[in-house]
């Protein structure tokens, strides 16, 4: 690299002062949506600036990623064991643990427009700070902000030793991180803003080519010492429940042969991928598995056959697996010589791993670009249509109103939860292009306070996508087409696929607000929206290996896997006296076997000595129960 091009740094903290200096110590710096961060940069310039107040900082970016914080002594027996095993030496970001810890100092200010999921509720920094943005506009957003840094970790071609480097030239990637970037950089060129792009190099990132790819002589300085050694954050993947895998094989059914694929991190994303697999790989067991959550529902229109043509799949979030959907020639369909478009990827580090040793030409195949061309439906729309046809965007959601109206993001107290992110967006392009389709998946149930409640309500203070927007809901009782349906037809499609505890009480909210004849009666089939239906229909698949807890694999131990829904369970009755007291009476009279002896172990908790322990024990016990 030409040393006269860029500025080569071995600590960080000497170039966060230059930094400093060269903007008077008050810098308003950009940073990309989750993995992407320049965690040891950033780190250096939050603490010089809280050293001296006379420096001011704003950071703008979007899911700040912290390593589990455990709030009790039993969430720390769980987790101070595999810490290192999970997270290696992840830097952490001080400023997101301080803004936690509501330490933030007065001459910082932290803006982000997606949180970490639920880690910030009744923090009053993060809540006030918060942009609420779709994903497609945070560029715009950060050229009105008039950004002085826009700081990322990038992936380099091969080991970069030295502070000057003019006996070696290559390209860096932006890697797990184009989204926004690559639109700032276009912003820039075009002369409507002004910033300084800064790259903080790091081994372990896959290099990402195609329009990743950047010369280095975009970066006016680039990191490189202690940070290129630097874990990556770890998402361990979280286990697939019956209730999970259920909703994830009605969206499969939704998905057509020579279409377009999104989806999302997380359980309900898995399951998806999952029966898509299945469907093509094991289309009899798939069948199978599909008559038996359907009943006697007609399957005419449903998607059942193995993928001739396959899929393309575009998704703000390349999740992990889309390359074992990709493996198993499920998504084979090439645009442009593209398999997949995706804007930024974030995952376990067995993807990181997997994108590493995959090789070049297969790599190739997946174009990490601009949030504008994948979320965008303004941008390239007669490339889109051509491209992204019989589209299927499938996104999480929280609740999902009687009238359709979906809540993804916040609560009715205004409090934000997480944020939009793209799901307005992917929701507009189902809209816009021909045969694409929006599919929000939610649980049919939640447990609260030991309790179950219904995701499914008459009405909720917030909205994340407008009920003029409905298209279809999946949950795990089924499929609800609500697109250009009347509020009565609607009302009905969505009791058909409510938990039956509630059916009645919705549909009386219903027709006394006018929305369903009065006469309407609940189907007799709609009886069969239970946990123990569906447990009963499930079952038989699962004994037979067919739906694995984990079916992409997993970094915790078969003890640790056994644990953790045990611990969930514990967790929400702690909630309640009455149900926490409940567990403990069933600990009373429950028995533990070999592999419960060795969680009690595991937990530290084998042997109690204190009434605490003990108590607590029990409750584990009647949790495992």
């Amino acid at each position: 690299m030409n040393p006269q091009v860029s500025r080569y740094w071995q600590q960080a903290d000497e170039l966060a002062q230059f930094l400093l200096e060269a903007h008077d110590g008050n810098l308003t710096v950009a940073m990309p949506l989750g993995l992407g961060k320049a965690n040891h940069l950033i780190n250096a310039l939050y603490q010089q600036v809280s050293d001296n107040q006379g420096y001011s900082l704003r950071i703008l970016t979007a899911l700040s990623l912290q390593t589990p914080q455990p709030k009790s002594e039993l969430e720390e027996n769980f987790f101070t064991p595999i810490a290192s095993r999970l997270y290696g030496d992840y830097e952490e970001l001080l400023y997101a643990r301080d803004l936690i810890a509501n330490k933030l100092p007065e001459n910082v200010e932290v803006s982000e427009f997606f949180l970490q999921a639920g880690s910030y509720l009744g923090n009053q920094h993060a809540q006030s700070n918060y942009i609420s943005a779709n994903y497609s506009h945070v560029s715009s957003y950060l050229v009105d902000d008039k950004i002085d840094l826009v700081i990322q970790m990038v992936a380099h071609t091969g080991q970069q030793e030295g502070s000057d480097q003019d006996n070696k030239s290559s390209d860096l990637s932006l890697s797990c991180n184009p989204d926004i970037t690559l639109e700032l950089l276009a912003a820039r060129a075009a002369g409507e803003t002004d910033f300084m792009l800064v790259a903080e190099l790091n081994d372990a990132l896959p290099f990402m080519a195609n329009d990743a790819q950047l010369p280095e002589s975009e970066f006016a300085h680039v990191l490189l010492g202690e940070s290129t050694s630097s874990s990556l954050f770890n998402v361990p993947k979280a286990s697939v429940d019956l209730a999970t895998y259920a909703a994830g094989f009605h969206a499969s059914s939704l998905v057509k042969d020579g279409g377009t694929l999104q989806i999302g991190i997380g359980s309900a994303g898995d399951a998806v991928a999952y029966a898509l697999i299945m469907r093509h790989q094991n289309n009899l067991a798939y069948r199978k598995i599909i008559a038996a959550l359907n009943g006697e529902k007609d399957l005419s229109h449903l998607h059942l056959e193995p993928f001739e043509l396959g899929l393309y799949g575009v998704s703000e979030m390349l999740v992990d697996v889309f390359l074992d959907l990709m493996q198993a020639g499920v998504v084979k369909r090439e645009v442009n010589g593209v398999l997949i478009h995706g804007g930024f990827f974030l995952g376990p580090n067995s993807m990181y791993q997997r994108l590493r040793d995959m090789p070049e030409q297969q790599r190739n195949k997946i174009n990490m670009t601009a949030i504008g061309y994948i979320n965008g439906a303004h941008i390239d729309f007669r490339k889109k249509q051509e491209n992204r046809q019989h589209a299927r965007f499938i996104n999480n959601a929280m609740k999902v109103t009687l009238l359709g109206a979906v809540v993804s993001d916040g609560l009715d107290s205004g409090q934000v939860v997480s944020g939009v992110g793209g799901q307005y967006d992917f929701v507009r392009q189902s809209f816009a292009l021909k045969d694409a389709r929006s599919i929000i998946m939610i649980k049919a149930l939640r447990a609260s306070g030991g309790r179950p409640s219904s995701n499914i309500s008459w009405a909720y203070g917030h909205t994340t996508i407008p009920r003029h927007l409905r298209d279809i809901v999946v949950n795990e009782y089924g499929i609800a087409d609500l697109r250009g349906a009347t509020d009565q037809n609607v009302v009905a499609a969505m009791l058909s696929i409510a938990d039956t505890q509630f059916q009645k009480d919705l549909l009386e909210i219903a027709k006394s607000n006018n929305k369903i004849a009065s006469n309407f009666e609940l189907k007799q089939s709609w009886e069969n929206n239970s946990k123990h239906d569906l447990f009963a229909k499930l079952q038989p698949f699962k004994q037979d290996g067919l739906l694995p807890d984990y079916p992409f694999g997993t970094d915790f131990t078969e003890v640790e896997q056994r644990l953790i829904p045990v611990l969930q369970t514990l967790k929400s009755a702690s909630r309640s006296k009455t149900a926490l007291l409940e567990l403990v009476v069933k600990g009373l009279f429950g028995s533990s076997d070999q592999q419960g002896n060795a969680m009690l172990k595991r937990m530290g908790l084998d042997q109690p000595s204190s009434m605490t322990d003990k108590i607590t024990r029990l409750a584990l016990l009647g949790a495992l129960q």
